[in-house]
């Protein structure tokens, strides 16, 4: 960053809220997120209100007014949830649709009666990482775990070797890939461009998910050696259809977002004016809103009317897929206000100073935070939302390209290493029938091999681009 930036950011800024030194506000910091980890951790209590307390700590230890800290808790909360939250609900509404269609199944049915032997780890991955587009993590596991039981019980392959792939694929998919939350709130912080974003996101998802999944479930296989577990062979969930959507038109699906607004970032680098025709038209489609708005509609026609649902059963769908987000929608809103308050008491300009007087680059320095963040409260999404807040004043100045770099090192920062405050450390323990023990080597390493590789491979690139 240069000096003129840094003088034009001081500048241009608002006045904090608080007129505490950088020792104060340190301390501020770490007391707002003590209060949070200690919340979620050992008193249970949901991260929502864990970050809407936390948010009150951090303004109180400040010293900043509490009128002010709840305004700008509420400013943060209204205009995240403004921004993500239809993105998250129309994800949740594809995502309930493809599960519900059957449209899933026959992605999974297809890749594997084209794979086996060597080629089946493979297909786990390419699987997990199409269907992880539009789903949370969470639905994700729900999914596709009952499907790799049965892989590995039918076809007589090693649990791990099958299993890790798959997790690797739905966990870079949920930390570096737009329209995931996480991401989507990171960009919204860093003023980066989503398309730009979107297209570096997968160019660094690949090799991670290659290392982290087939590559390492060799060595996953060989630490642990366990079974499927009989008990978590469940029936599918489409099984009870008549019809299922086609391959083709499933897959199309899931990709017209992700192409729409690929689409829009090709013309924004290619036409570069934004008073031509062409750009404008695809400044709107390619727009995440109405991308995810027309992968929608199309999935009622190509997934639900194919699968044989009627008016009032797709309406069922729809509404059924909203109910379990309010929770994920409350929480990267409170993360939303948690940031702001960061931002308001002035914590941004302190990390701003930190970082120039310690020659922190800026991507490691926001990798590091989100490490951290993440390695306290067991949450991805928290330790983006928290971690983009703190590092956004450092993309002042940059380029759309590193702006973009710099959302991902905060997203690879926040998969680093899944312990027993995660609940994906859990899920992945029940559903394999794991001790702790072997989830650590398992899941917990090869959550920080997708840590570290994607790291690393955003400064490469941002050494070359």
């Amino acid at each position: 960053m240069t000096g003129l930036s840094v003088e034009m950011l001081a500048a241009d800024a608002p006045e904090p809220i608080s007129s505490a030194g950088h020792a104060q506000l340190g301390i501020a910091v770490l007391a707002g997120i003590a209060v949070i980890v200690l919340l979620i951790t050992r008193f249970k209590v949901h991260a929502f209100l864990s970050l809407t307390i936390g948010s009150l700590v951090l303004g109180a230890v400040a010293g900043a007014p509490l009128d002010k800290v709840i305004t700008s808790f509420s400013t943060g909360l209204g205009s995240t949830v403004a921004s993500v939250g239809v993105l998250i609900a129309l994800g949740a509404i594809l995502g309930r649709l493809l599960a519900d269609s059957g449209g899933a199944d026959e992605i999974v049915d297809t890749i594997l009666a084209k794979a086996g032997g060597r080629a089946m780890p493979w297909a786990m991955v390419l699987i997990a990482s199409v269907v992880g587009l539009p789903l949370f993590f969470e639905i994700g596991i729900v999914l596709l775990i009952p499907v790799v039981l049965l892989v590995a019980r039918r076809g007589n392959y090693s649990l791990m070797r099958i299993g890790v792939p798959a997790l690797a694929g739905l966990s870079v998919m949920h930390g570096l890939v737009p329209p995931h939350p996480g991401p989507l709130v990171a960009i919204d912080a860093v003023k980066a461009n989503l398309g730009v974003t979107l297209a570096l996101g997968i160019l660094v998802a690949v090799p991670t998910v290659i290392i982290a999944g087939p590559l390492f479930s060799r060595y996953a296989a060989r630490w642990v050696d366990v079974p499927a577990p009989e008990r978590m062979i469940a029936a599918r969930p489409s099984e009870d259809l008549e019809h299922r959507p086609r391959f083709g038109a499933t897959v199309a699906t899931i990709l017209l977002p992700v192409v729409l607004m690929l689409l829009k970032a090709l013309v924004d680098i290619v036409v570069d004016d934004p008073e031509d025709t062409v750009q404008r038209i695809f400044d709107v489609v390619g727009n995440p809103l109405v991308a995810l708005l027309a992968a929608v509609l199309v999935g009622m026609f190509t997934l639900g009317r194919a699968a044989g649902f009627t008016r009032e059963r797709l309406s069922s769908t729809v509404e059924t897929s909203l109910a379990p987000i309010a929770g994920v929608t409350l929480i990267v809103g409170a993360g939303g206000g948690f940031k702001q308050t960061l931002i308001d008491c002035g914590v941004g300009d302190m990390i701003l100073d930190v970082s120039k007087a310690w020659s922190i680059p800026a991507l490691v320095l926001g990798w590091l935070i989100a490490v951290v963040i993440r390695l306290a409260t067991g949450s991805a999404t928290v330790a983006t939302v928290s971690a983009a807040g703190l590092a956004a004043p450092l993309a002042a100045g940059m380029s759309s390209t590193h702006a973009a770099l710099l959302v991902l090192a905060i997203g690879a920062g926040s998969l680093f290493f899944s312990h027993v405050n995660d609940a994906g450390f859990w899920l992945v323990k029940e559903y394999f029938g794991l001790s702790v023990g072997q989830t650590v080597k398992t899941w917990s390493v090869m959550e920080t091999i997708v840590s570290v590789v994607a790291g690393a491979l955003v400064l490469l690139l941002s050494l070359v681009i």
